[in-house]
């Protein structure tokens, strides 16, 4: 079962592809900063402009550099049921701890529709899949009463959510909805101290690339049930947070991450382009508060 602060990674780009050294540098340093699993082409790794080949690859070099440190959620989601069956598989085959499958998007299926994707993945692979519902992004919002039949259907298959909803009455509708283990991730950093509050255990985040150490030290300071330590550590990435999202993601994130660290780019693919000058200020204010802007 998954805790803690659990980065949804970056996918750095070089001249157009995969910059696969930076890519292995980014990994070393999350885990070496209290990271305690990893996500690769989710919503902030561009998983939408990647190939099959590429998207395979960013998952099989960040399991080869992790090397068994932590646990590995790979990136699966699709709008197409049997492409994300495809990431499975791949996924399973390479070693993934988990598969993050993202409702579908684009085709807005209905609640039967969303249960009947989710069989689907469920019954054709045993990699145990964590939902992720971001109805912001797809359009289609995985409804607390289909989250709890479906892991009543796939007991200890379906084993997590990752909860960008922003409803934090949602933590609460699962716990008491789901016999069980059942583990239940934010998706949304700036909400992560009350929904852990709530129930939650951890955070699949944005802000973690930037700030790996600040966030796995807030999400331990939750476990730990310091709320004081708690909030002062969300006090101090709470303009982060927001600065994540000044302009299209992972715009922000990249131009943040260039400023920690000269070895990673801002480079992203279309449709996606260079954050604008708002929003760099936001994430130089913001880097400032947090004071990581002298990290190396």
């Amino acid at each position: 079962m998954f805790s803690g602060s659990i980065p949804a990674l970056v996918t750095p780009f070089r001249d157009g592809a995969f910059d696969e050294a930076a890519f292995r540098r980014l990994v070393d340093w999350q885990i070496e900063n209290g990271s305690s699993a990893l996500v690769p082409c989710g919503t902030t790794g561009e998983a939408s402009t990647l190939s099959n080949a590429e998207h395979h690859r960013v998952i099989e070099v960040c399991i080869e550099q992790a090397a068994g440190r932590v646990p590995i959620i790979a990136g699966c989601g699709s709008n197409d049921t049997r492409n994300a069956l495809l990431h499975m598989n791949f996924s399973r085959k390479s070693g993934a701890a988990a598969a993050l499958c993202v409702a579908p998007y684009y085709n807005r299926p209905s609640q039967a529709g969303l249960i009947a994707h989710f069989s689907y993945l469920a019954e054709h692979n045993d990699l145990p899949i964590v939902l992720y519902n971001v109805p912001g992004r797809t359009v289609t919002d995985l409804k607390p009463e289909t989250v709890c039949e479906l892991v009543r259907r796939y007991p200890g298959h379906i084993i997590g959510i990752k909860d960008a909803s922003g409803d934090l009455s949602r933590v609460t509708d699962h716990r008491m909805g789901i016999a069980g283990d059942f583990c239940q991730l934010s998706g949304d950093d700036e909400l992560a101290l009350p929904f852990n509050a709530a129930g939650g255990v951890g955070c699949i985040s944005v802000t973690a690339n930037v700030a790996p150490r600040l966030c796995a030290d807030f999400q331990q300071a939750c476990a730990d049930n310091d709320l004081k330590r708690a909030r002062e550590l969300n006090d101090q990435l709470y303009p982060l947070h927001y600065a994540m999202f000044e302009d299209a993601s992972p715009g922000p994130c990249k131009y943040a991450l260039s400023k920690v660290h000269d070895w990673l780019g801002e480079e992203l693919r279309l449709p996606l382009v260079p954050c604008s000058e708002e929003a760099r200020v936001a994430a130089d204010a913001a880097l400032a508060h947090a004071g990581l802007l002298q990290a190396g």
